[in-house]
């Protein structure tokens, strides 16, 4: 991964490049979260309830609603972080405060590293509700509920890849050269700094012009005794 600039993004205001953005690494595993929490939310919503004769719903997961909430739940939401976190790899490059860099990195990582856990409990809270179900009748919704146990296991390690990415990112820090040119040129700070101190000899030295102010003295004194008196 190319770490550059500030927090990871070039300066702003530059040229957008759509097929070196979509190379990017960050930009691959944003857009495998996003499809894996589609499968782990769409399993669940379609197969993963029944109705019973009574008309009222319950979870083929143990009969277990709160797994079936939990897994659409989490799902959902890391469909629509993993949007947002790709439409940030596209607004972190016009960013041109350092500090929203920063705070957009943190959240970055806080969010995916905590994701990343709340995955490894669904799948660890999925898999063992399902390993006490009875089986559905004539199987239906079995595949389902499987494939969201499997990419709930593979999402633990989509969302800790983004941790790491951001991680490397908030370690990166700023590059010198993203500095402004004031900060990073040493005579432009020059520019405003002060007179050098005087050496001690040169504190009684003689005024540019009290020299030729002397001799226009001298010469109009001698002019005025030259005038003939009466």
């Amino acid at each position: 991964m190319d770490i550059g600039g500030a927090y990871g993004g070039g300066k702003a205001g530059g040229a957008f490049d759509p097929i070196a953005f979509v190379q990017r690494p960050t930009v691959i595993l944003r857009a495998v979260c996003w499809l894996f929490a589609i499968i782990v939310f769409g399993c669940i919503s379609s197969e993963g309830w029944r109705e019973e004769a009574n008309g009222k719903e319950y979870c083929i997961i143990n009969r277990d609603g709160n797994a079936c909430n939990y897994a659409v739940g989490i799902g959902v939401i890391a469909f629509l972080a993993a949007m947002g976190f790709i439409a940030g790899e596209y607004l972190i490059e016009q960013m041109s405060s350092v500090k929203t860099r920063k705070h957009y990195v943190l959240a970055d990582l806080g969010f995916s590293a905590f994701w990343s856990f709340l995955f490894f409990i669904g799948f660890c809270y999925l898999t063992n509700q399902w390993g006490k179900a009875d089986d559905p009748p004539n199987g239906e919704g079995v595949n389902n509920v499987q494939a969201s146990i499997v990419f709930s296991f593979f999402s633990i390690f989509t969302w800790a890849g983004c941790a790491y990415f951001a991680f490397l990112r908030f370690k990166a820090g700023v590059d010198p050269s993203f500095s402004s040119t004031y900060e990073s040129d040493p005579s432009a700070a020059q520019q405003y700094a002060a007179y050098p101190a005087s050496n001690e000899n040169d504190q009684f030295q003689e005024a540019p012009f009290s020299g030729q102010q002397q001799q226009q003295q001298q010469q109009q004194q001698r002019a005025d005794y030259s005038q003939p008196t009466y």
